[in-house]
């Protein structure tokens, strides 16, 4: 297949998930096209099935802000002319969907149906989506999809909640490509950070409110009043500076590393003890398998689609959003006994193997298969629709 991939270029999940999943199509023969503004962020080596098309535009002094979305849409139809795809695979609603839909009736006109697939990520549906400013948009984009996917149960949910969906959606979970997220000896780098054999906890995040990075401090403090014990802190985002200055307040700036934006995540979670996610609402919590599948159990909030992969006692354990008490008791818990703390990093890794990439790959493409074939009636529409003009 011919697959056009709409994503954001970012570090964050949707980005990430598009880029992998579009790696993944590539490994399998799929000729796979990104179309964005930048080159995606994990997007890192050649591949000879992989094509990359920026969207550039400009801001004329008549527009207060750039129409990304119309230079998005018209791209999308260069493409999908000049290379011939087959489908396009939107990720993220807004601008992706409501632009994916755009293209399509542009190129209706020419005797092209494109198909669209729309994947929700999260943000996109009980944050940004439910602004009224977006919401109609994200509502018909979605009900005018070819194709709907959540990345789990909850979301799905969520989505039929907030928003009048007529539509069908399927769940496609995330998931991990264990040739780069499995656990790797970095003893070495470890003894630069925990000199004396510390336990290391662990939080990734873009650092936004719903992350709630501040509780990963303040449970930190509880854990580090009882035993020895190291923090890493990785990512970067509107929240630093305030979480800075709480981690100055608790006096254990010592034991604390604030590590920035890194793209091998997984030989800093190859040291790590315990990965901490109290956020506010998670969608899926990718971060959190991508640590389970370095054999790093997590202690996270019980909140959206953690559940679904976050086995409680088991994988690690979950609390209600905020409850940073019963988040340091349970974090004790697994690290002052290291056959506790191995039992549970063997239960980490055998959950996030649930969720290879190998197993989720055929779901994507049995989809687009699918999508296709329901498809063909509106590409033969459109096709007589342009001869008969």
């Amino acid at each position: 297949m011919k697959i056009g991939i709409v994503c954001y270029p970012t570090f964050g999940g949707s980005g990430v998930v598009a880029t992998e999943l579009g790696k993944g199509l590539a490994d399998k023969g799929h000729q796979v096209h990104f179309i964005t503004y930048s080159e995606p962020a994990r997007l890192d080596a050649f591949h000879s099935n992989i094509f990359y098309h920026e969207v550039t535009f400009q801001n004329y002094a008549l527009f207060q802000y750039a129409p990304y979305e119309t230079a998005l849409a018209s791209r999308m139809v260069d493409i999908i002319k000049f290379e011939k795809l087959e489908l396009l695979h939107v990720h993220y609603a807004i601008p992706h969907a409501s632009a994916a839909y755009l293209a399509q009736q542009i190129l209706k006109d020419e005797g092209i149906y494109i198909p669209f697939i729309t994947t929700l990520h999260g943000t996109d549906i009980t944050l940004v989506g439910k602004d009224p400013t977006y919401s109609p948009v994200v509502t018909f984009a979605i009900n005018h999809s070819d194709g709907v996917t959540t990345v789990s149960e909850s979301l799905k949910k969520d989505t039929f909640a907030n928003f009048k969906i007529t539509n069908e959606i399927e769940v496609i979970p995330n998931f991990i490509d264990f040739k780069r997220f499995t656990k790797k000896n970095k003893e070495h780098f470890r003894k630069l950070l925990a000199p004396n054999d510390e336990k290391i906890l662990m939080h990734i995040s873009n650092f936004r409110k719903v992350k709630r990075v501040e509780d990963v401090v303040y449970m930190f403090k509880e854990v580090r009043d009882k035993m020895d014990c190291k923090l890493l802190l990785v990512g970067d985002g509107p929240e630093r500076n305030h979480v800075e200055a709480i981690c100055r307040s608790i006096g254990y700036c010592d034991d604390i590393r604030f590590l920035g934006k890194q793209e091998a995540v997984e030989e800093l979670l190859a040291i790590a003890d315990l990965f901490v996610l109290p956020s506010e609402s998670e969608s899926f919590g990718l971060a959190a398998l991508e640590a389970m599948a370095c054999e790093v159990p997590v202690i996270s909030s019980n909140t959206g689609g953690i559940p679904e992969i976050n086995i409680n006692g088991q994988t690690g354990f979950m609390s209600d959003v905020g409850d940073i008490h019963d988040m340091a008791k349970n974090a004790l818990y697994i690290l002052q006994d290291d056959e506790i703390l191995k039992k549970f990093k063997a239960n980490a890794l055998e959950q996030a193997k649930k969720f290879n990439i190998h197993q989720i790959l055929p779901m994507y493409e049995n989809y687009y298969v699918k999508v296709l074939e329901e498809a063909s009636a509106k590409i033969n529409e459109a096709h007589n629709f342009s001869t008969s003009i």
